[in-house]
């Protein structure tokens, strides 16, 4: 990945200001008002910073939005860009104004004078996350971004405000980085061998090879890997930053390094994006290493089955029944319809082992949740009001949309079998719904739980305000919020 090479805050002086090569960036109000280090850069400039403010162009912009003047007079740098933000500006607004300056940003760097804003750390936060690219395969345009520093009237107070935010854009930006690799490199032992590698951060990871799945009784995630080269594994991590008596909190992820649908194997068209269907995993992956770097106070566990869905000889086959950890049988319509399998046993031995005070599931689990809800919002799904109002209160200030969608009894009777406890698919009418009512079936009726579906966030078909096109990382800023507000309080 690349992104910058550091974030610096400090106070500058005129001469560096004038003397600054790369990209300024100017922090300016709705008004287009200059305080008193934005007169001394129009001086410099020859007035073009005030002319810029009185123009029709500036008067259309939006709070976060900016406008560029290429190579100013008076000045060395390359560029000079005016952002308009207002003082007493949203999180939201903040961290768009830093993602328009982190999308222009170029070898050279930038300086960014934002003065006394209030959110000059949320600024900071929205530039690192948009200056993000995943350029490790692209042989001849790769570019190295330069470093940026913030000047601000109070800079050790600000780098401390941006501490907790630096750690989670690292969380992010593993997610991304997961979610963008190929599948040739991010392979079941991949995965586990880079959870793995976050011990030395302070995390308890722990691996579960198919052997100890097989003992555990996991015979409905072992029957999606079987078809694979590569093996199917558990990886558990451990965050045990909160009191030694409590129970912790547990997230779940999908990670599906490949689906070809296996034997119902879909399309051609399209399916290369089928390396972000182990999107789930990778948030969780992201959380966990946010709470490790930032030194949560709280107990989380985080367990992702990792497995290839692919078509073999020894593949499973529509028609199939295998039995869960939890000992349902299930019968498989679809071995397309896998991640819920997967699922099913990694919400039960979440369960079984940790006995959580409330459970999160994230998957990249159905086509109809785009259908439903597009690429803007993920679909939540819950057996408990009060943890569905966080969750949805907590994505809601981090600017992830995200919408709650029904569950209930009427939907059981779309995946009824004939021949086993359950059918692994209803079909097309309510799929994101009855792939929600499979999942309730493996939740401890005592345990609050939310299923999210994040298939159309994951990896959508265009950009979005703080990520370039490719993988967003979309959850790990919802969940770290939704952890910090409820479990360490």
């Amino acid at each position: 990945m690349t992104s910058p090479a550091e974030i610096r805050f400090d106070t500058a002086t005129p001469e560096e200001i004038a003397a600054f090569a790369g990209r300024i960036a100017l922090i300016l109000d709705h008004e287009g008002k200059l305080g008193p280090e934005a007169r001394r850069l129009d001086r410099a400039a020859r007035g073009a910073v005030a002319r810029a403010t009185e123009g029709k162009a500036w008067g259309k912009l939006k709070a976060g939005e900016s406008l560029d003047l290429a190579y100013p007079a008076g000045i060395a740098a390359e560029a000079l860009q005016l952002v308009k933000l207002p003082r007493k500006a949203t999180v939201e607004e903040a961290r768009k104004a830093g993602a328009a300056i982190g999308k222009s940003l170029g070898e050279a760097g930038a300086l960014v004078l934002a003065g006394a804003h209030a959110q000059a750390a949320e600024i900071s936060f929205g530039l690192a996350l948009r200056a993000y690219d995943f350029d490790a395969y692209r042989s001849g345009d790769r570019t190295h971004k330069g470093a940026v520093t913030l000047s601000v009237t109070k800079p050790a107070a600000v780098a401390a405000a941006a501490q907790p935010l630096m750690a989670l854009a690292e969380g992010v930006f593993f997610t991304r980085d997961l979610v963008n690799e190929p599948a040739n490199v991010l392979t079941t032992d991949d995965f586990a061998a880079r959870l793995a590698a976050m011990q030395e951060l302070g995390l308890e990871v722990e691996i579960l090879e198919e052997a100890d799945l097989a003992r555990l009784g996991m015979r409905a995630l072992l029957g999606v890997g079987q078809g694979s080269e590569s093996p199917s594994k558990v990886v558990v991590m451990q965050w045990n930053g909160g009191k030694k008596d409590e129970p912790p909190f547990a997230l779940v992820g999908k990670g599906v390094v490949f689906d070809t649908g296996g034997i119902s194997i879909k399309p051609a068209a399209g399916m290369e994006e089928m390396t972000m269907d182990m999107g789930g995993a990778g948030v969780v992956a992201g959380v966990m290493r946010t709470l490790a770097l930032r030194r949560a106070k709280a107990n989380v566990v985080g367990i992702v089955g990792l497995v290839e869905n692919m078509p073999d000889g020894k593949a499973q086959r529509p028609g199939d029944i295998v039995k869960s950890m939890k000992g349902d049988t299930i019968e498989v319509i679809n071995t397309d319809a896998e991640g819920r399998l997967v699922l099913a046993d990694v919400l039960w031995y979440a369960q079984d082992r940790f006995k959580p005070s409330g459970m999160i599931n994230l998957a990249t689990l159905t086509g109809a949740i785009i259908i439903a809800l597009g690429h803007d919002h993920a679909g939540v799904f819950s057996n408990d009001d009060a943890l569905a109002g966080a969750f949805l209160a907590a994505a809601a200030r981090e600017g992830e949309g995200a919408w709650r969608m029904p569950m209930g009894a009427p939907y059981d009777k779309l995946i009824k079998s004939r021949l086993a406890d359950m059918k692994n698919t209803g079909g097309r009418p309510a799929g994101s719904i009855t792939a929600a009512q499979f999942l309730r079936r493996f939740v401890k009726d005592e345990t609050p739980w939310c299923h999210i579906d994040i298939a159309g966030v994951a990896l959508p078909p265009a950009e979005t305000a703080l990520a370039p096109k490719g993988a967003t990382g979309w959850g790990v800023m919802t969940l770290n919020r939704l952890i910090r507000d409820m479990l360490e309080r």
